[in-house]
């Protein structure tokens, strides 16, 4: 859940990096000044269509920052992003997203710390259990990361 108080300083912060006054900022994402009167005074909470609007008009507002204050504004400027045909989605030019269904090992591409780091996942011959052939995790920004056991 967004804190509307913190929510509202980072409103503020935009505002003067923009050099905007609440009306002039009203106006340029396509609200009411009513509603962002009403937003600034804390007497209501943001909506998704009133981000997604801020988001749309300024690229440089990053969407985790303005929810929860995690990350930076403005945002930094991150290697440009390619549409992947396979799968239509935006990935970051230097990493391609392999085909779910190809015989090609998955390459990951969540952000990690320690790239192609090994998991030991025992093996299974010692019990009634399948092997497991390998582990998919899924990431909410669409991205994923397979594991294999070590063989």
């Amino acid at each position: 859940m967004v804190n509307t108080d913190d929510f509202i300083k980072r409103l503020e912060v935009i505002l003067d990096y923009y050099s905007l006054n609440a009306s002039a900022f009203a106006d340029k994402i396509g609200v009411q000044r009513s509603s962002l009167s009403h937003l600034l005074s804390g007497r209501n909470k943001p909506s998704l269509d009133f981000i997604l609007k801020i988001l749309e008009e300024f690229p440089e507002v990053d969407l985790y920052w303005i929810l929860n204050g995690k990350g930076q504004f403005p945002k930094r400027n991150e290697e440009p992003l390619i549409t992947d045909n396979k799968s239509n989605l935006q990935v970051p030019e230097t990493e391609k997203i392999n085909d779910l269904f190809s015989s090609e090992k998955i390459k990951t591409t969540a952000p990690t710390q320690e790239k192609n780091k090994t998991i030991h996942i025992p093996d299974s011959q010692n019990t009634t259990e399948p092997a497991i052939e390998k582990m998919v995790v899924f990431y909410k920004n669409g991205t994923f990361k397979t594991y294999l056991p070590e063989q």
